[in-house]
């Protein structure tokens, strides 16, 4: 028989239960959604609706429902300030200026005089009202990063646009409700400015600092995670104490933390899908359990603001959106996006009508409170929720799938050329992460890329435990690189030399970039880079990348990068600068660049993004190598461009590089960069190529 417990379920009170119900809930939603090409974040929000309180009443809309909803809430947001690109954000900060402006200004006053002079309302809860379509909340915001084109300059803007109208519309809101309980004095003016300052030294300062020292000293990818989710949640409710709302805290924690999480990570990847698979679906279905239908159409003055309400909110966050466009001649698939990102409302609406419910400013003569918005302001308020949710995916859906289709168009055209394929011989368990890392820092976007690593054993170590630990050791590689999304080849191979070994597996699957870990010197005798990196230097001529691991690269601030004369004109020059920018946009780093103005030059033209920040400084003798330890800070990396004897940009003073590292720059992390010899077609270079460069060699050295 049945336990009495399974009689009269609903609502239902069973944990386990409800868990498993709101888990099939958002497995199978999208599904059904996508049969009738509905984004599934619509989707979502309606089976709340159906499943809630005011829907069949499976569930209620309890503290664990609450719980999840807000950490989705915080997630988005955070996620949102994570994924922009800071470089671009500040140089189109004017622009997120302009359509903050548009996107605050016009619903505040289209909203405000509908409400003042259409439905009589009072001056005080006319401007809480407009604040109601001011703000919006970026719940299309999983299907921009899904489509991937959260780099594009309309989602920058609007989300730059998006901080600025939610801090003016919660602002609105404090003001509000000092009025309405004890009036405006300059004392709430200053503490609400010092508030303001306090919330954002303390997270875009402090929230830095102790990151980049943690995830310096921590390598578990598991505590990383925790810290970050700390994080958020610390700055979160920093951000109630002072005066404002916990989405702001977890945005600006997202802006903090943004150069120190790569994009392509396990890190990331752990964000990113914790997110998407449970806890913003979580903050969707709590938002659909909020709507009552049957509230909504008890009579015809309801129907009627909640109407009105939609179609203000709609209306003014397209011309806001119709208006930037214009301003920054943007395309109609950019419009769609900003319009779709902005013309959703959940978090900041939904506080500001529920806070605005609850106050009380006055009592009929019946004895009946009088709130500061009443009960159809509410309704109207749940209403717009769901049907400017449904508008916004509709659009950002139509806009973020034509500009992925137009950006997949252009990678397919340069995939050819710019397709990587990278080596990555390990040896060493404690250094695999470090140089995974580099390997996916600089490989590129095209589908024809692929990371290669590779263990060998040699031919008189045929043994079945070393076997074993060589398997196991690129299993460990596999599964790092598996969790941030990527995909890496395994290769065990025997020879009787390491270098004879690598050369024969570039040959073999056509390597065009090989990365190296610095070996650990064992004795006086003993060479900077090591018999097997030298060995290695002399047969292959792909680009070799020599690296030594002193901090993680995702919390180095800078990458002081020092180019030879003419090193423009050597032929892998191309190859190495596209694995530079590569470096530089997966983990968020600035460069400084040490060079002449040929090879400055030569790199601006190269740049195809221009959110890549790039300082310039005249550099030439190597003689004077030593000016760059003056310019490089505790927390910054080294990217030195070598050359092999006889080429076009070898130096005579490069062979003491080694020295100058090992005195002044072990502390730092760098990689020594030897370009490949072969040109476009893979031909190797000419003798005429090689006996110019071994002149100009001689020719320097006859001057000193």
């Amino acid at each position: 028989m049945l336990d009495n417990s399974f009689t009269n379920l609903f609502p239902l009170t069973n944990p386990v239960l409800i868990f498993s119900i709101i888990l099939f809930v958002i497995l199978i939603t999208p599904y059904i959604f996508k049969k009738i090409k509905v984004p599934h974040i619509v989707g979502l929000i309606v089976a709340g609706a159906i499943i809630g309180p005011h829907g069949l009443n499976l569930l209620l809309r309890d503290s664990s429902i609450e719980l999840f909803g807000t950490v989705g809430l915080l997630y988005i947001m955070f996620t949102a300030g994570l994924e922009i690109d800071l470089a671009d954000f500040k140089r189109s900060s004017h622009k997120s200026m302009i359509f903050g402006t548009y996107t605050f200004a016009i619903p505040m006053l289209l909203g405000f005089f509908v409400f003042l002079y259409v439905f009589k309302y009072p001056p005080i809860s006319v401007i809480l009202i407009a604040s109601l379509f001011a703000s919006h909340t970026l719940v299309a915001y999983p299907i921009i990063t899904k489509y991937g084109v959260s780099k594009d300059k309309a989602v920058t803007i609007a989300i730059g646009g998006t901080l600025i109208t939610d801090i003016l519309a919660l602002l609105v809101l404090s003001i509000v409700v000092g009025m309405s309980k004890s009036g405006i004095s300059i004392n709430f003016w200053t503490q609400l400015v010092i508030n303001m300052i306090v919330m954002g030294v303390v997270i875009t300062l402090f929230i830095p600092y102790i990151s980049r020292k943690y995830l310096k000293n921590v390598n578990d990818n598991v505590s990383q995670y925790i810290f970050v989710l700390a994080i958020v949640f610390l700055s979160a409710f920093f951000a109630e104490i002072t005066g404002f709302e916990a989405i702001i805290g977890a945005f600006l924690a997202g802006l903090a933390v943004n150069q120190l999480i790569p994009r392509k990570s396990p890190l990331m990847n752990r964000i990113e899908f914790i997110g998407s698979a449970l806890f913003i679906p979580f903050f969707l279905i709590g938002v659909g359990m909020l709507i009552d239908f049957k509230a909504i159409f008890t009579d015809w003055l309801t129907i009627t603001i909640a109407i009105t309400m939609i179609l203000i909110a709609s209306v003014s966050k397209y011309l806001a959106a119709l208006f930037t466009q214009k301003t920054f001649k943007l395309s109609a698939d950019q419009r769609r996006v900003i319009f779709g990102l902005s013309n959703a409302r959940a978090a900041a609406t939904l506080a500001a009508v529920l806070k605005g419910y609850d106050i009380i400013i006055g009592i009929t003569e019946a004895g009946e409170p009088i709130r500061l918005l009443n009960e159809r302001i509410l309704d109207g308020a749940i209403l717009m929720i769901l049907f400017t949710c449904i508008i916004a995916s509709i659009s950002a859906q139509k806009g973020a799938y034509n500009i992925s289709l137009q950006n997949k168009e252009k990678e397919d055209d340069d995939s050819a050329q710019n397709s990587s394929r990278i080596l990555i011989p390990i040896s060493l368990e404690e250094n695999v992460e470090e140089l995974l890392n580099v390997g996916l820092s600089i490989k590129d976007n095209s589908p024809h890329s692929r990371l290669y690593a590779l263990r060998i054993l040699m031919t008189y170590e045929q043994d079945t435990a070393l076997e074993s630990q060589a398997k196991a050791l690129l299993n460990k590689a596999s599964m790092f690189v598996a969790g941030a999304g990527q995909e890496v080849k395994e290769l065990l191979r025997y020879d009787f030399n390491v270098a004879n070994g690598i050369y024969n597996v570039v040959l073999e699957q056509k390597i065009s970039d090989l990365v190296i870990g610095l070996h650990h010197k064992k004795g006086l005798t003993d060479t900077f880079l090591g018999n097997i990196t030298e060995g290695v230097l002399s047969k292959c001529n792909t680009n070799i990348f020599i690296y030594h691991p002193s901090q993680p690269f995702n919390t180095i601030k800078r990458l002081v990068c020092v180019f030879p004369e003419n090193a423009e004109k050597e032929l892998g020059f191309t190859s190495v600068i596209d694995r530079l920018l590569n470096l530089s946009t997966n983990n968020g780093i600035k460069l400084v660049v040490f060079a002449d103005d040929l090879t400055q030059r030569r790199i601006n033209e190269l740049k195809k993004d221009n959110s890549i920040e790039i300082e310039a400084i005249p550099f030439s003798n190597w003689e004077d190598f030593l000016i760059v330890s003056s310019k490089v800070q505790e927390n910054d990396g080294l990217f030195i461009f070598m050359s092999r004897m006889g080429n076009i940009s070898y130096d005579i003073e490069m062979p003491r590089i080694s020295k100058y590292l090992n005195k002044y720059f072990m502390k730092n992390s760098f990689v020594l960069v030897y370009p490949s010899q072969y040109g476009v077609e893979n031909k190797p270079i000419t003798k005429n190529y090689q006996q110019f460069a071994l002149k100009k060699m001689f020719d320097k050295k006859e001057k000193t």
